[in-house]
């Protein structure tokens, strides 16, 4: 079950929303638009993974977390659908919007979902699973679109989607048929967006902080990686695809590498540490030299997975089941106002700068924001368990 779970946020996050930063140069010069442009197609995704963390924290203290991750991969994969058949800016636009509330859908409820499956004590380890299954969906995203732009050309992105569609319809069958997820009919009295079952978390307002800085510095990075490589460093397809493939394939390890850390340091020193990293990995990709460029991606995806992985964690063990989903609702959607505008600004500032040099940098700046902010996270903390 958790295998089939973690398959679910594959394809969630890695194909409905992930894959597009993939495809990003293949889409824009397949259909002959600017960056802007193309950041605001991303725009659609991520404003409606925005949208989607409001259904969900309303959605979640009504129903059960399991018919809510079950909608979401139903409305994931009805946007692959789409976007396999768009023939335009608008149409792929409105596809991934649609991708994007499914993606929130069912990201929110999975964790938990896992951590079901396990004992009390490896509930960690289930939500580190979790964040190995998005790497899995990203190197195959990476392997495939690689190999069929180099076969297909720039038009391949549309196959691509295609291919992601039918995947995502077997683990949709998949999940309705053999994950089962004991918990009982929810209450409500969440407040508005989750945010009154937030508010009972110790170190609500440090986390959401570091979580919104997060959402606006991945999607500069991971957003644009293959375009900057590409256009600004003079990579080839097939080199550029390479360094993507690397980052998916560090993801598949870094939420348990890092949840094995928090389980020795603290979940704040853990945190603390992937912030710190995040500037030194993205400043090396900037230099665009080859080697330490590919060995800065493999960090870049071991903390792309770790810091919300961590996060999440943070939320399981510091909240009762009833808050569970509200509380990560409301966090999830400070996170998602942040990354709405991420893709616009960045593809904005390329355009007036004629690079991505000054969007990878804004990311870097917004390492050290989020290393500032989990510093404030509570040092120590009385489980919800027993407060």
């Amino acid at each position: 079950m958790l295998f089939i779970i973690s398959l679910a946020t594959a394809v969630g996050q890695s194909f409905g929303r992930f894959s597009y930063g993939v495809l990003l140069p293949a889409v824009r010069d397949d259909l002959g638009i600017s960056n802007t442009q193309a950041g605001l197609i991303g725009a659609a995704n991520v404003g409606a993974y925005l949208l989607g963390t409001l259904l969900v924290a309303s959605a979640t203290s009504r129903f059960r977390l399991l018919h809510v991750m079950r909608l979401g991969l139903f409305l994931v994969a009805l946007g692959l659908l789409l976007a396999g058949i768009a023939d335009s800016p608008a149409l792929l636009a409105m596809a991934l919007f649609m991708t994007g509330i499914g993606g929130a859908l069912v990201w929110i409820p999975a964790p938990v979902i896992a951590a079901g499956a396990l004992p009390p004590k490896r509930r960690g380890i289930a939500v580190g699973l979790i964040g190995s299954g998005m790497g899995v969906g990203v190197v195959f995203v990476s392997l495939l679109s690689g190999s069929l732009r180099s076969s297909q050309g720039d038009q391949a992105w549309s196959v691509m989607y295609q291919v992601q569609f039918s995947i995502s319809l077997i683990v949709l069958v998949a999940t309705l048929l053999l994950v089962r997820h004991q918990q009982a009919v929810p209450s409500g009295g969440a407040g508005f967006g989750g945010f009154g079952a937030l508010r009972r978390m110790p170190g609500w307002l440090p986390l959401i902080l570091a979580y919104s800085t997060f959402g606006f510095m991945y999607l500069l990075v991971l957003g644009f990686l293959t375009t900057r490589l590409e256009d600004d460093s003079g990579w080839t397809t097939s080199d550029a695809s390479l360094a993507f493939t690397l980052v998916g394939f560090a993801m598949i390890f870094g939420g348990p590498t890092f949840v094995t850390i928090a389980h020795r340091l603290s979940i704040r020193r853990a945190l603390t540490i992937a912030f710190a990293f995040w500037p030194i990995c993205v400043g090396t990709v900037l230099t665009g030299f080859y080697l330490p460029t590919l060995i800065a991606c493999i960090g870049v995806g071991l903390l792309f997975s770790a810091i919300p992985t961590l996060m999440t964690l943070y939320v399981v063990e510091n909240t009762t089941a009833q808050d569970y989903g509200p509380s990560f609702s409301a966090a999830t959607l400070t996170f998602g106002l942040a990354q709405t505008i991420s893709p616009a600004v960045g593809g904005l500032i390329a355009d007036l700068s004629g690079s991505f040099t000054l969007v990878f940098l804004l990311a870097c700046f917004m390492g050290v924001v989020g290393l500032v902010a989990s510093l404030q996270l509570p040092r120590r903390i009385i489980p919800a368990s027993i407060r």
